[in-house]
């Protein structure tokens, strides 16, 4: 077994506190997301040993097309995982802007393809359809990128929501970037059991992944097909485990309770499932009202929702000493995971916590592949041969 680690690319900001807002809410750091800071950022991920970088997409953030091919000359084996809404492009332009990047990236790119469950910003975008609308949309929009990228000749396709005719690409995707795709409602799980090749879920406790994975698995038997399955989550890893849940303390202590109170008002009117189950962790906030500090809000172990109280979309983190997040990490590999994205405040920093910390408990375990960081062609300096 060897588990797929990623990281996260804020493109909206970062900060050393928790950051308000996101999904469908604006969103902003105290570390702005310039070009040079993310290509720190880049730079950490490639030296800890993460395969890609997550970039979100939404009226939030910047543009997460733009930004990858950005950093494209700045790194050299790091792979981009570039969240795209199905409802804002053609198949056609997508499928080309895919093989475009593969071509320049030299193979790259990951996709991760994001509905939209925000009735608001969708419409900001342009986008009226209801959300039930927008996952048929989205298979039809994954059924004519898939077949374009399958090179079987011009694509006719006359669906409901996407039409196209005699549609063919001059270059074609080499590979064939692999689809992340996340959604916790009944409409999510049948267009993921059928173009997705990983599904997605934010981070919740084992028992309730394992219900998830095993509900998409069923639909992707009938499908005749067979996916993989990854986690979203923020990390919070010391030395001890005391000095984890200090910083967690320390979070959750600069939170202002008017922005708890603003964020969850916000995110209670989301048409969002998995922001709803999100939501349900802390129990809309009041976990937090009860001011018993961040254990209060470990709702598995190891497992903090605290990040959830002013932060859409993935509210989750796991908190604790290396050891003890390499336990939890392997506790979720062992109902099916294989790739886990990750993040952390600040992600520079974190990126190294993990790296430094976690990962070589999980090399040890034979869990993730043995690094080799081996110099190539450097031979040991000052020395004659």
């Amino acid at each position: 077994m060897s588990l797929r680690f990623h990281w996260f690319l804020p493109t909206y900001g970062d900060s050393r506190n928790l950051m308000a807002g996101g999904h469908g809410s604006s969103m902003s750091g105290d570390r702005p997301a310039t070009l040079k800071y993310l290509n720190q950022i880049g730079a950490a991920a490639e030296d800890n040993g993460f395969e890609a970088v997550l970039t979100p997409t939404g009226a939030w953030c910047e543009d997460a097309w733009l930004t990858t091919a950005m950093l494209i000359d700045t790194t050299e084996t790091l792979k981009f995982l570039v969240a795209l809404r199905p409802g804002l492009l053609s198949p056609t332009l997508a499928a080309q802007m895919a093989a475009t990047f593969q071509w320049q990236s030299g193979g790259r790119l990951l996709l991760n393809v994001v509905t939209g469950g925000e009735d608001h910003e969708q419409r900001t975008f342009g986008d009226f359809l209801t959300k039930n609308e927008r996952y048929a949309r989205c298979g039809e929009f994954l059924d004519v990128t898939r077949k374009l990228w399958a090179n079987e000749g011009p694509v006719t396709f006359d669906g409901e929501y996407i039409k196209v005719e005699n549609a063919s690409l001059q270059r074609y995707p080499d590979p064939v970037p692999p689809i992340f795709f996340g959604g916790s409602s009944p409409a999510a799980g049948t267009v993921a059991s059928q173009f997705a090749d990983t599904y997605l879920t934010w981070g919740e406790p084992p028992t309730a992944v394992a219900s998830k994975i095993a509900w998409i698995r069923d639909l992707a038997e009938v499908q005749n097909r067979r996916l993989d399955y990854g986690i979203r989550l923020h990390v919070i890893t010391r030395d001890t485990s005391e000095q984890a849940w200090a910083e967690a303390d320390r979070l959750l202590a600069a939170l202002d309770p008017k922005t708890i109170e603003a964020a969850q008002a916000s995110l209670a009117r989301s048409g969002s499932e998995g922001q709803r189950r999100m939501r349900e962790l802390h129990s809309g906030g009041d976990a937090f009202t009860a001011g018993n500090g961040a254990r209060s809000l470990e709702v598995s172990p190891n497992l903090w929702s605290g990040v959830g109280l002013v932060r859409g979309g993935a509210g989750t983190a796991l908190v604790g000493s290396h050891e003890e997040v390499a336990d939890r990490i392997a506790e979720y590999a062992s109902i099916g995971l294989d790739h886990f994205i990750l993040s952390g405040y600040p992600h520079v920093e974190e990126a190294f916590h993990f790296g430094e910390g976690v990962r070589p408990i999980l090399e040890r375990r034979g869990l993730v592949q043995l690094r080799d960081t081996t110099p190539s062609g450097v031979g040991t300096p000052f020395v004659s041969r």
